[in-house]
């Protein structure tokens, strides 16, 4: 397995510290870093301004910093809710220029997403559209020799079980999985469990994400009852790496003896604890590598 540090984690999305992509790039590297996944979407690595000189100027950083580009990390929802709108022939012509870009750059990945919900009628047809967007992206990036590692992020296939009947339809080879502990774990997996659905999926991974939360109940004050009313879900906080809830030990260990040998990504995409600033990004990322290295790779 290797490390890497997604450009997400130092974009400003979320209030953090924000670094330009050609600054982002070595800046990983001094980190311990062993690739980066590229953000596919502004202010980093948006088609739109990726003209050739710009392409060939990331290709020499990456060169210069001794760094692989693992990912592409593509932006998708499937659910195509807007009538009138192509909204999967879009998502398809995007796919395709970050499919170059990652070939540019060395990358066979591009990571997407399947679709949310939206409060669908009839999720078969949510279903049957995720379907053919994914086949037609696999299709059309097939020959520059890019995959599509399909993040269990939106609400669809959001479970293991839906996740592998979702990939076995879309019947791509170049269609894999980018399977992330964070679902699993949210949806109450830990210990033997967790550790048998990472077994399960690693011979389907290629990529897998990073990151880890505490659960902080909610309560709502009833002033009638003197006493408050236990709130669902549970507001989950971003911590450093080993510090949250996610049973990482039991996850790698299922993906180490399912096969799986693929790039490691960290990621800081939410407010974190300690806050935005550059020197708790750079704790953090720093801790990410410091614990993969002595815990689950040694």
């Amino acid at each position: 397995m290797k490390t890497v540090l997604h450009s997400v984690s130092y974009a400003g999305f979320w209030g953090q510290f924000r670094l330009p992509l050609e600054e982002f790039i070595p800046h990983a590297g001094s980190l311990g870093y062993q690739g980066v996944s590229l953000v596919a979407k502004r202010p980093h690595a948006s088609p739109l301004d990726m003209t050739p000189e710009r392409i060939a100027g990331v290709k020499k950083l990456l060169a210069d910093s001794r760094l692989e580009c693992a990912s592409v990390a593509a932006y998708t929802d499937f659910a195509g809710a807007a009538p009138g709108i192509p909204l999967n022939e879009m998502q398809v012509a995007y796919i395709e220029s970050c499919a170059k870009l990652a070939h540019a750059w060395g990358s066979r990945i591009v990571r997407v997403f399947t679709a949310y919900e939206h409060g669908a009628p009839d999720l078969k047809v949510v279903w049957g559209a995720t379907v053919a967007g994914l086949r037609e992206c696999a299709d059309r990036i097939a020959p520059l020799g890019v995959s599509l590692a399909v993040q269990n992020h939106h609400d669809l296939a959001v479970s293991t079980e839906a996740f592998v009947e979702l990939l076995a339809e879309v019947g791509r080879p170049n269609c894999e999985a980018g399977f992330d502990a964070w679902s699993p774990a949210l949806q109450g997996l830990s210990g033997d469990q967790l550790y048998a659905v990472a077994k399960k999926m690693a011979p389907l991974t290629i990529q897998t994400t990073c990151a880890d939360y505490i659960r902080l109940p909610r309560y709502q004050y009833h002033p009638e009852h003197t006493n408050y009313v236990r709130q669902e879900p549970d507001l989950v906080m971003a911590v450093p790496f080993g510090d949250g809830f996610i049973d990482y030990a039991s996850f790698f260990r299922g993906l180490r003896d399912g096969g799986f040998d693929g790039w490691v990504l960290y990621e800081m995409c939410e407010r974190l604890r300690g806050g935005g600033g550059m020197e708790n990004l750079d704790r953090c990322a720093r801790k990410f590598v410091e614990v993969m290295t002595q815990r689950f790779m040694s």
